[in-house]
């Protein structure tokens, strides 16, 4: 028979002494706003080249801000949101990051 022993103790030490910071970038969402001069369409076809919406998305935000007047169509960081809503302006449409 082996008579075989096992080590109990870690091979490491842990240190308990270092604090951690993780600042996290504050969320913030593109909200693009209705108006009387775009068409269903344009809009529906901005939002799937700017960001990238799938057609059900980009129809479902549509409708949502001619019936609510707005509608929070992207979240993220400030720089991922600046280039989507300086694409959405460019094209006549009314947007903002809140």
């Amino acid at each position: 028979m082996l008579n075989v022993k096992f080590q109990t103790n870690p091979l490491w030490k842990e240190d308990f002494d270092v604090d951690v910071l993780i600042e996290e970038e504050e969320k913030k969402v593109l909200v693009l706003h209705n108006d009387e001069v775009n068409t269903f369409d344009f809009v529906i076809v901005s939002l799937m080249d700017v960001c990238l919406h799938t057609i059900e998305q980009a129809e479902q935000c549509t409708w949502l801000v001619h019936y609510k007047g707005k509608c929070e169509v992207k979240s993220g960081s400030f720089d991922f949101l600046e280039p989507m809503c300086t694409s959405l302006l460019e094209r006549g449409l009314s947007a903002e990051i809140m």
